[in-house]
């Protein structure tokens, strides 16, 4: 008999839904929204207006893809956090409505879980214990992950996160939201090397990236007041240099864990490991320290039901449900973190 799971995200800015069958991902159907552009950065009151306009059809599709009907599913998974509250409430409401209707049990999953979950979708497949580096808009962690569902956080950002980082400085520079890829995008015809940016010192694994914010910030200001077309004439370069201290911020730290605990299956996970110079300084360092290196599909690096219904497939299998007294938690806790 096959095992159906529907499962639905809804924690920012895309409405997705996903169906898993027996272990395997059918189909990832995602619902973007454009709206927030204009703005600069993601509305939540918007957010959560599209979430409800989108999700009836974003689950029909799914279901239609994965040739389904309502009363083949056995459960339905949601996003529980981290997140938006409004954003959150409507896969939440929707998932629980769902679940009560079919009388079929609820499954609340860790967003952040998921994305390092994403990993098991396709081969191939990281072996345990492996270090993910999880990078996004809101976290940035360095995550010991034992088994499917045995993690452990060794070091994150106590400030801003390496995506809230990517796209304020694109701000400061003038690009358009959002400001992570349109940084990548510029930085493949610049000079990593022409501009050089402090580094921040933090203890342990940790992270700090509001450093580097304020330091582009009076970098642009002081070199535009002696040439008000500085920017525009070295645009390509200052991404590329803004870029290339980001990244290898985040791999010297992720060296460090590897060489303390011994680890050499490292993986990426996350909105920001589609940044493609990301990708290209990993795969470089993988191949002198000889790690094993993993990278989702482009697909699944951002917010996708894919890797909620991934999650939630562990998740039957250990029977771990959840009420209808269940709520979002926008501030979801990963796991104990590391002492």
């Amino acid at each position: 008999m096959d095992i159906n799971i529907l499962a639905i995200e809804s924690s920012c800015d895309e409405t997705s839904a996903s169906v898993i069958q027996n272990g395997n991902v059918i189909n990832n159907i995602i619902a973007t929204q454009s709206v927030h552009e204009k703005y600069g950065g993601v509305v939540p009151e918007l957010a959560s207006r599209a979430h409800q306009q989108n999700i009836v059809p974003v689950v029909e599709q799914a279901l239609s893809a994965a040739n389904i009907s309502k009363k083949d599913l056995n459960a339905v998974a949601f996003t529980q956090g981290p997140g938006l509250l409004g954003a959150l409430l409507v896969g939440s409401s929707f998932a629980k409505s769902l679940s009560s209707a079919l009388k079929i049990p609820l499954i609340g999953v860790n967003h952040m879980q998921a994305h390092i979950l994403a990993h098991f979708i396709e081969d191939p497949k990281p072996n345990f214990p492996f270090l993910c580096l999880t990078v996004s808009g809101g976290h940035t962690q360095i995550v010991k992950v034992n088994d499917y569902l045995d993690m452990e956080i060794l070091g994150e950002t106590k400030d801003d996160a390496v995506g809230e980082a990517f796209d304020k400085i694109a701000k400061i520079i003038g690009l358009p939201y959002p400001g992570g890829p349109m940084i990548d995008k510029h930085a493949k015809n610049g000079d990593p090397e022409k501009f050089k940016f402090p580094e921040t010192e933090m203890p342990g694994f940790n992270y700090s990236f509001s450093g580097i914010k304020t330091a582009v910030l009076y970098f642009l200001q002081n070199n535009s007041q002696k040439d008000n077309n500085f920017v525009k004439d070295n645009l390509d370069d200052i991404c590329a240099s803004v870029q290339h201290r980001l990244i290898t911020t985040l791999l010297q730290k992720l060296k460090k864990a590897s060489k303390h605990t011994g680890i050499k299956e490292v993986a990426i996970a996350g909105g920001v490991s589609a940044n493609s110079y990301l990708r290209e300084v990993l795969a470089k360092t993988g191949e002198e320290l000889k790690w094993n290196t993993y990278i989702p599909k482009f697909e699944f690096c951002t917010d996708n039901a894919g890797m909620i219904a991934m999650t939630a497939h562990f998740k039957y299998q250990n029977q771990e449900f959840l009420d209808m007294n269940a709520a979002p938690i926008p501030r979801m806790k990963f796991t104990a973190e590391k002492k």
